[in-house]
């Protein structure tokens, strides 16, 4: 067990068990030694790591800034080992209904807004900062009603989004905020019907997931799980229905730049201070 590498993920839904069963196996396949732990909310996650309970951590961007702002207070090194290629070259949306007057960004002012949870980079903190840098104050310029469903899990679950998009629909709110897949797939499935809604404004581009290991042991079995893991293959039929589980076609080399856009919106409105400042001075 000394040479078991382990991996720290949270168990936003049941198919996170079936997801890590099936890596497990074929890490093993391949001669790798392969173990999770599974977390019921991110900032648990990210103090596990700092503790040394697990090796590597399947963070979200909200979870790696975190992770990168405590290692600096301490003294670590934090790396982003890898990550999907759909965590790539994101963006989120802000939308209203399709027969709204609503025409521009300044015209939000006094109106409500939904956003998805609290803590979700793609539904609430990056649409928000963006409107924020557009102008637009949230909650002094227009009113923000967010929809806080599994608050920790960051947004990976998408009730909040549909819920805001369900508001939205409803009336109750004059505009609502989603991630740009989910915006076409609330169309698709029936959340939106067709041509109910449209698109008032775009975020610029973000990433999303990453593993993110710290400094410390198994350096070199880190390493060979990150090679392992590159070269996983679509069209191995083994890992197939594991990656269309996880979202993905193939995993890229891990990188930071497009976490700023999320940085500038915790910067903004605050919200890992408290997080940061209490796991940095236990850590310490």
């Amino acid at each position: 067990m000394s040479n078991t590498l382990l991996i720290g993920a949270v168990a936003y839904d049941p198919k996170v068990i079936t997801i890590w069963d099936g890596f497990q196996k074929w890490f093993a396949a391949h001669g790798f030694d392969l173990d999770y732990i599974l977390y019921s909310n991110y900032e648990r996650q990210v103090a596990g790591q700092f503790a040394g309970h697990y090796h590597v951590a399947w963070n979200s961007p909200l979870a790696w800034l975190q992770t990168e702002r405590i290692a600096a207070r301490v003294g670590r090194q934090v790396e982003a080992l890898a990550m999907r290629d759909t965590d790539c070259d994101l963006t989120s949306v802000i939308v209203v209904r399709s027969d709204s007057s609503i025409d521009s960004i300044e015209a939000l002012r006094g109106k409500t807004v939904a956003v998805g949870a609290s803590d979700s980079p793609q539904a609430s903190l990056i649409p928000l900062i963006h409107l924020a840098e557009a102008g637009l104050e949230p909650g002094k310029d227009f009113t923000v009603r967010p929809f806080d469903v599994l608050v920790g899990k960051h947004g990976d679950h998408i009730g909040g989004e549909r819920d805001a998009a369900k508001a939205l629909i409803e009336g109750t709110v004059d505009a609502a905020c989603m991630i740009d897949g989910n915006h076409l797939l609330f169309s698709k499935e029936g959340t939106l019907s067709s041509g109910s809604t449209r698109i008032l404004a775009q975020t610029d581009e973000y990433d999303h997931c990453n593993f993110t290991v710290l400094d410390g042991p198994l350096e070199d079995t880190i390493m060979r799980f990150r090679e392992l893991l590159l070269s996983m293959s679509y069209d191995d039929p083994t890992v197939r229905s594991l990656l269309d589980l996880e979202g993905l076609k193939v995993w890229k080399p891990g990188r930071t730049e497009k976490y700023a856009l999320l940085a500038r919106a915790i910067d903004r409105f605050g919200t890992v201070d408290a997080f940061v400042t209490k796991l940095s001075k236990q850590c310490a």
